[in-house]
This record gives C-alpha cells, sequence and structure tokens, in this order.
C-alpha cells in the first residue's frame, strides 16, 4: 500500500531518482538520496533524545537547507513539527513553544544565537528538553545559560546511526501545527494532518502539469502555510525546490533576477510580492523564459497588478487560488483564461479544488440565492483537525450540519451567475496584509497592555501599495505627557511580529462612538483618510 505520510514522498522520489537534486540552497544543494539520509540520521537522534510519536518538534531556524532536513528528521521519527517565526519576538516565540508543548527545539544559524532570550521566557519545566545547533556559541548558551539537559550538534548529524524506529504514524495523525494570529491576543495552532496536504497534493500537481523536470520557488516563510505546497508538492514530483534567500524578497530588481537566473518553472507567493514587483516595473516584456505558471494565494491580488503581469508573460498560466489555514493551502482555485479587459473587474476566487465545496449560507445556513451576498463555508477532504488543544474554538469555527462537518471562514462570498465564486472580504476584524493572517483584536490586546495608553482601536485601510492593506492605529494617552507614535511601535514591537505592527498613528482625544456606545469603527478608519468616506 503507497503511503500518505509526508515525509515518504521523499522517500519515494529517492527510490525513483536517488541522484536527482532535491532542494537548492544559495552554494548548498541536496540531491533525493542525501536529504532522505540527513533526514533518517536526525530522527535517529531525535528518537534517541526521547521523542515519541505525536511529540512535537519545534524549528526555530532560518528558511535553509538545514531547516527542510529539521521538517523531514521529525516527520520520520513520527512527531509533529512546529515552525517558528525566526524574527519574531521572544515573547510570542515562547508562548508558541508553550501552547505546543514542544518537546525538541531546533535551531541554527543567526537564530539560535536567541535561544535564550527565548527560553527565558517560560518556566523550566516547559522547555523543550534537548536543541540541535550548528554554531559553537549557540551550543554554549543553550547548554549552559538556558539550562537545556542536552544538546546534540550537525558534527553528532552527520556521525548519527541509520536505524530509524518504525512509529506507526496514520494520516490522519497531524504533521504540523502552524500558529496564526488569534483574536484573544495568544496565537492559534492549526493541526494540519497528513491525509489533507496529501489531498491537496494529489489533486494539484497533476492540475498544474508539474512533473520531475520542474523548478519550484521556495518564498514563503516556512511557518506560513503556503510553504506546505512548495515543499511538498515540490518532492512529490521528484522537482527542484529553489529557496528563496530573506534578504532579496524586499529588493524588487533582485527577486526578479532570482526567478530569471534559476530557471524557476513555478512561482508560488502572495499578491504583495507581485504588487511590488510590478511597482517597481522588475519584470520585463518576455521576462523568465523558463517560468510557465505563476500561482498566488493569500490575500486579493489587484486586477491591475495582474494585467502588468499577464501583458508582460502572455507565455505563463495565472492561478488564483484561495484557502484558509484551516483548509489546507487551497480549497478554490481560478486559472485566468486572458488578460482582464478591466482593471476594475474583481477576480474571482473561482471553483472548488478536487474534493472541496464552497458553500455560501445566510445567516439559517441556508444556500444564497446567485449574486446574492453571505457566509462563506467549506466542506471536504481538505478539512484540518482543528485548533492545537482548544476544542472551544475548534467548535465555534468547524460545524456539523447534516450534510457533514463545515469549516466557517468568516469571509462575505458570492456565488455569480457564472457559477464561480467570488470573495467580498471579512466579516470580522481579521484582514491580510502581505500575505499574513492578522487579528487586529490581537494588536489591541498588546497595545491595551502598553501602560501610557487609555485606550486604542486598530483598523484595516485599504492600500495600492506593496503590503495590500495597511494597519493604522488611533489611540487616546492616559496622560497629555509626549509619547511618541515610534515610541509606542518600539514597545508593541517586544511582543508583536513586525508585519502586525500599525504602519499609521493617530493620537485622539477620545475614541469615536455610536449611537448605542460601541466604537465606530469606520469613523476611525474615515479619519485616517483625511475625512474622505
Amino acid at each position: 500500500m503507497t503511503s500518505t505520510l509526508l515525509d515518504d514522498l521523499v522517500r519515494d522520489a529517492a527510490d525513483r531518482a536517488p541522484g536527482a537534486v532535491a532542494v537548492v540552497d544559495g552554494e548548498h544543494r541536496a540531491t533525493y538520496a542525501e536529504l532522505w539520509e540527513r533526514a533518517g540520521r536526525l530522527a535517529c537522534l531525535l528518537q534517541g533524545a526521547g521523542c515519541v510519536p505525536g511529540d512535537r518538534v519545534a524549528l526555530l531556524q532560518p528558511k535553509s537547507l538545514e531547516a527542510v532536513v529539521g521538517i523531514l528528521g521529525a516527520l520520520r521519527a513520527g512527531c509533529v513539527y512546529v515552525p517558528l517565526d525566526p524574527t519574531g519576538p521572544a515573547p510570542r516565540l515562547a508562548k508558541i513553544l508553550g501552547a505546543s508543548a514542544s518537546t525538541i527545539l531546533l535551531v541554527s544559524g543567526a537564530a539560535g544565537r536567541r535561544t535564550e532570550e527565548v527560553l527565558a521566557e517560560l518556566p523550566a519545566e516547559a522547555r523543550p528538553r534537548a536543541a540541535r545547533v550548528d554554531v559553537a556559541s549557540a551550543e554554549q548558551v543553550l547548554a549552559e545559560g538556558a539550562g537545556v539537559p542536552m544538546s546534540f550538534t550537525g558534527a553528532d548529524l552527520a556521525q548519527a546511526p541509520l536505524t530509524v524506529t518504525p512509529h506507526g504514524r496514520r494520516s490522519e495523525d497531524a504533521a504540523h501545527l502552524l500558529f496564526t494570529s488569534g483574536s484573544t491576543g495568544a496565537p492559534k495552532g492549526v493541526a494540519v494532518p497528513h491525509r489533507s496536504v496529501r489531498r491537496f497534493i494529489d489533486w494539484a500537481n497533476p492540475n498544474f502539469g508539474v512533473t520531475a523536470g520542474d523548478r519550484h520557488s521556495g518564498h514563503s516563510p516556512l511557518f506560513f502555510d503556503l510553504s506546505t505546497y512548495d515543499l511538498f508538492g515540490t518532492f512529490a514530483a521528484g522537482a527542484q525546490l529553489h529557496l528563496v534567500p530573506t534578504e532579496v524578497n524586499l529588493l524588487p530588481h533582485r527577486l526578479a533576477g532570482f526567478i530569471r537566473d534559476r530557471a524557476l518553472t513555478q512561482w508560488f507567493s502572495v499578491p504583495s510580492v507581485l504588487t511590488h514587483l510590478a511597482g517597481f516595473d522588475a519584470v520585463r516584456h518576455g521576462d523568465f523564459p523558463a517560468l510557465r505558471r505563476l500561482l498566488w494565494c493569500g490575500e486579493v491580488l489587484p486586477t491591475a497588478t495582474l494585467i502588468h503581469w499577464m501583458t508582460r508573460l502572455p507565455r505563463v498560466t495565472f492561478t488564483n487560488l484561495y484557502g484558509p489555514t484551516e483548509t489546507t493551502v487551497a480549497s478554490s482555485y481560478y486559472r485566468v483564461p486572458e488578460v482582464p479587459a478591466d482593471p476594475r473587474s474583481p477576480i474571482p476566487i473561482g471553483s472548488a479544488c478536487g474534493g472541496e465545496e464552497l458553500l455560501v449560507l445566510d445567516g439559517d445556513l441556508r444556500p444564497c440565492p446567485p449574486d446574492e451576498e453571505g457566509d462563506l463555508y467549506i466542506r471536504g477532504e481538505g478539512l484540518t483537525l482543528g485548533y492545537w488543544r482548544d476544542p472551544e474554538t475548534t467548535a465555534k469555527a468547524f460545524r456539523e450540519l447534516p450534510s457533514g462537518r463545515v469549516y466557517r471562514t468568516g469571509d462575505r462570498a458570492r456565488i455569480g451567475a457564472d457559477g464561480l465564486v467570488y470573495f467580498l472580504g471579512r466579516a470580522d476584524l481579521q484582514i491580510k496584509s502581505r500575505g499574513y493572517r492578522i487579528e487586529l483584536g490581537e494588536i489591541e490586546a498588546a497595545l491595551a497592555l502598553l501602560p501610557e495608553v487609555r485606550e486604542g482601536a486598530v483598523v484595516a485601510l485599504s492600500s495600492a501599495g506593496f503590503e495590500g492593506t495597511r494597519i493604522a492605529c488611533a489611540y487616546v494617552l492616559r496622560t497629555p505627557e509626549a509619547v511618541t507614535p515610534a515610541v509606542l511601535r518600539a514597545r508593541l514591537a517586544r511582543s508583536l511580529p513586525s508585519y502586525m505592527l500599525p504602519s499609521e498613528w493617530r493620537e485622539l482625544a477620545v475614541l469615536p462612538r455610536t449611537g448605542n456606545g460601541k466604537l465606530d469603527r469606520q469613523a476611525v478608519a474615515t479619519g485616517f483618510r483625511g475625512g474622505e468616506s
């Protein structure tokens, strides 16, 4: 019987073509045989450190070949991998480590030097019991400063035996936990099983025509759900994964040069990256001759940006994907048939991916007629296990209907006369900015902890710029003493990642209220737009 576990995709590719290149990371690369062997040796070390099936292995590593080995090694050991943002603030990383109850922490590179700072936020009994490091100074910090009982190094990895103990994991078991922004102020972990990722890959690769000769981008951070398809979609095909260096992401001409120089055949990213490249006119007419497919997901791509790309790359197929983390990578797709004629016309999120169903329902959970706005629900094989150790939140978001289990996305949508689904916006305080899913409530919760702030409101403003959506903060100070927005932003940065920090600030004497005394968020947003309605 063919395995449905994610790590076995690498084993199968290594069996078919052991010498084929699997991952390219700058000057470093690994074949499928090498990747499978290194993951096996790491799995042996993890099991030797006491890992048992289902244990969580957290990764505080930059996107790199070593991090890919860490993910696969955790899976081969029967564990659940928990990717962390290596640039995130220590208190938030500690919350994720604590919430996931990770027993092992893998660190490397510059991120390894931050480990003591992160672990200091946790009580001793909640700290992981082992760590792998590749920098001598970081090893000393881990072994002495942070009180980690055991550590092992890259040298240990090279000498580890290849005797992985069978672990009996099933496709229904969680493969990884992806932590998203939470409205209560604490990140919430989505438990993604092996089978839902395999379901998407089994549909996507044949649908897109992916083959072993492809060269895929690895653009998304490993803690972002798009990376799931970057990794395992590539491995399923036996193709090459080219990790995009983080330092070139904000340099549009270097990023375009990366696509060009690596002769990538598939690019997958969030729309804000495409908007950024278009804004700097980094894409030439007839550019990227090897590129065959361009996919985007995570937020709305402005139609004007799509026109910019499609007119320059007439040979490329452009596909819009839609789907929250809770439904695994994507649940719907729309392959754009031609260059849109009107830059103001919306791009549909399209039709359901294989094994999925998109439902637009009214407040009584009845199907909405065509072109009537309603709440968007998703049903099908991509649904994840829910929120990690949070049955109450899971029960609110994942509902049992007579027709089966569904996920309420919190998005508003309509089904057009053409039968396609159109995204209309959010029904709550969740937004997408630069592809990241952000709960404005989490930012407000962090703002409320600042002693200088009496009350604050965080709103989203539409933007044609790189970020797609700007985050703005209106606030009232407790005392008239001068506290600048720069100071408030710096203090928020201690607990929030950079992509959640407001870019616009406005001090008010009082926050606007509606007639019933509720915060008037529309008035707050209007104030940032200079009074325009």
